[in-house]
């Protein structure tokens, strides 16, 4: 059985420092996982796309797959706690009840050594994403996440209801905080925005309704594109270009 942690990257200057944390994290903690930095070659970066790539790489159904967001940190013990029970639960696990965003404050506290729970923080409520611990047979059973979300937003929000309405059952939330690090808040206006939220509104009319999600959840797979491979970059060369 081969387990990994999947980070969605594509280097930008602001989130440089919170990649290196995020890494260097993971390999301490996590020593057995292998740990895959993942992109793909869309010009406009798409985090359901990467998550997707992520599970379908998994060599077995059972096989765990961590997937973290580049600025992210959870807690040990429920992370640990979700992978224990991934494989047999038929759900993808949060890591967390509480997520809290440090802002430039609390990641500049971090950085000269504060420990993360006494740094500054603000509460995201209803935070669905950030870190998912799953297995290729549960991310599968629901249709993943839909690529017609593209750029940022609402992906994760539309896949907590499929995850909802489809499994009879939210992600199961482990008790723990998960610590999300400072960088420039990527745009969220446009003509992709407008399709994304058109697209969170169909959801939000699907929702509990099974037939109305599967339906819409099929509609994005059959337009998901399989001819662009993921981008696996190499942690050490990746470390090494970081200034």
């Amino acid at each position: 059985m081969t387990h990994t942690i999947v980070i969605p990257w594509r280097p930008a200057p602001s989130r440089l420092y919170a990649f290196r944390r995020v890494v260097e994290w993971y390999s301490r903690i996590l020593p057995a996982f292998r740990l895959v930095p993942l992109d793909t070659g869309d010009d406009l970066f798409s985090l359901s796309r990467i998550r997707n790539l992520a599970v379908t790489r998994a060599s077995k159904a059972d096989d765990v797959i961590v997937i973290s967001d580049a600025d992210t940190l959870p807690e040990r013990e429920p992370l640990m706690a979700a992978i224990a029970a991934a494989p047999r639960s038929g759900r993808v696990h949060l890591p967390y009840t509480a997520y809290h965003w440090l802002g430039p404050s609390g990641t500049a506290q971090s950085e000269a050594g504060r420990a993360l729970e006494d740094c500054d923080y603000e509460i995201v409520h209803d935070a669905c994403s950030g870190v998912y611990v799953t297995t290729r047979s549960t991310w599968e059973s629901h249709g993943g996440q839909d690529e017609r979300f593209r750029g940022w937003g609402f992906e994760d929000s539309a896949w907590y209801l499929a995850h909802q309405t489809l499994l009879g059952a939210s992600p199961q939330r482990h008790e723990g905080v998960v610590y999300a690090l400072h960088h420039v808040v990527e745009r969220r206006d446009g003509p992709q925005f407008d399709r994304n939220v058109e697209l969170m509104e169909r959801y939000v009319r699907a929702a509990g309704d099974r037939r109305e999600m599967r339906r819409l959840v099929d509609e994005g797979r059959r337009m998901r594109d399989p001819s662009t491979p993921g981008i696996v970059r190499s942690i050490a060369r990746t470390l090494e270009r970081l200034p």
